[in-house]
């Protein structure tokens, strides 16, 4: 792939392309430039010398050996490939956007590249909605053996210490008022597929007070269900213990519990659940509580502040003045309708993962996860079939979009 050679040469290849490169350029700039005038290059390829393009396939070692001519440009050109057949649209210091089927891209060539190197996979895909969206989303028991089998395009993927969390929403009966258990049935089957080998670490709950109440039919119009205000976060591994650290996500000590450690005492002993407290048990400082499996995404109660990690803290902005929103407007872009919260991308990256691990998204949308990854030293993998998504989220890195 083209982000894999040295910066001298992708120079090469760029002075061959015609384009003018400033000293300073970095490695990165310099392969935007050169993606951006993608037509050239079987051009470049086309009138360099044998040697200098065994410079450029000397990251690639078949290429090395190779003595005929034709045959080095046609091994080369693979790397081409990827960018002008919509492979790869963009790269950045820690990570690559890729366009198309992120279940055909990860049975070929990429699931190669990547086979046991994926620290964690997180990702939003498409729910099992009875109203057909903008971005794609199957439905009833198509849906379901879809999902299953996702299972096994994600197992091999995964480093033996690497996890998988899925957001996924509630699903309803088709013109009825009942909930549809066919989210649920895709997530068990998920787990189960005999020919991956899941099992789940721990269900989570993102509630999210804002969203707008659904189904309208049966919330807004007929006022005989409560709105659905959160969706289900499961996170799953190839063994019982995977890499993860509760202490990268503690929340800020509650009110009560900073008076009550600066008292020094509490009422200690049995409690009626039958737990036995000891006389010191919380008096121990540990820089702030661990997180419950309910992830709240915005203040609930006005008198009871919010307290989120600082890691999520950072991302936190439900408004729609955010950079992204501000970015979509510049460009006349319209925003993805079903973007996953930073904050929630934020949490599962620094409790499942370190600085440098490899995270993937293979439904990414508006890059979410890649964007989030980026900004905590995470290097990522990004997939998403709608290419015009893919272009919008470009605006996340601060490159201009192909409109």
């Amino acid at each position: 792939m083209l982000e894999r050679l040295s910066y001298s040469q992708i120079r090469l290849l760029a002075q061959h392309m015609g384009i003018t490169i400033k000293a300073n350029a970095k490695k990165y700039d310099v392969l935007e430039l050169v993606i951006m005038h993608d037509c050239d290059i079987p051009i470049a390829l086309s009138i360099m010398t044998i040697n200098e393009l065994r410079a450029m396939g000397s990251c690639q070692r078949p290429a090395i050996r190779l003595k005929n001519r034709a045959a080095l440009i046609r091994k080369l050109t693979i790397s081409y490939e990827e960018y002008s057949e919509g492979r790869v649209l963009y790269a950045t210091r820690l990570g690559t956007f890729y366009s198309g089927d992120s279940t055909k891209l990860l049975s070929g060539d990429l699931k190669r590249e990547l086979i046991g190197k994926i620290n964690l996979i997180l990702t939003s895909p498409p729910f099992p909605l009875n109203q057909k969206k903008k971005y794609g989303n199957r439905q009833g028991e198509k849906y379901k053996e879809w999902f299953i089998k996702l299972a096994e395009c994600y197992y091999p993927l995964l480093a033996n210490d690497g996890s998988v969390v899925i957001e996924i929403g509630n699903a309803w009966q088709p013109g009825r008022p009942v909930q549809s258990l066919l989210h649920l049935k895709a997530l068990i089957g998920f787990v189960e597929n005999h020919n991956a080998g899941f099992r789940l670490c721990q269900q989570f709950v993102s509630y999210n007070p804002s969203r707008l109440p659904s189904p309208a039919q049966w919330v807004t119009i007929e006022r005989i269900r409560t709105i659905d205000s959160f969706t289900h976060v499961w996170w799953m591994a190839k063994n019982d213990r995977p890499k993860a650290k509760n202490e990268r996500v503690l929340r800020p000590y509650s009110k009560s519990m900073i008076n009550l450690l600066e008292r020094g005492k509490f009422n200690a002993g049995r409690r009626p659940s039958e737990h036995v407290i000891s006389a010191r048990g919380f008096l121990k400082k540990n820089r702030g509580s661990i997180m419950p499996n309910v992830i709240e995404l915005e203040q609930y109660d006005p008198l009871r502040p919010l307290r989120l990690p600082q890691n999520m803290l950072r991302f936190s902005n439900t408004k729609s003045n955010d950079e992204y929103h501000r970015q979509c407007r510049k460009f006349g872009l319209t925003p993805h309708p079903a973007r996953m919260p930073p904050e929630l991308a934020a949490f599962f990256i620094a409790f499942l993962t370190d600085p440098g691990d490899i995270v993937l998204d293979p439904f990414a949308g508006s890059n979410t996860t890649g964007y989030v990854a980026e900004r905590m030293g995470r290097q990522w993998k990004a997939i998403e079939i709608d290419r015009v998504y893919g272009e919008h989220s470009k605006i996340r890195f601060g490159l201009n979009p192909k409109i």
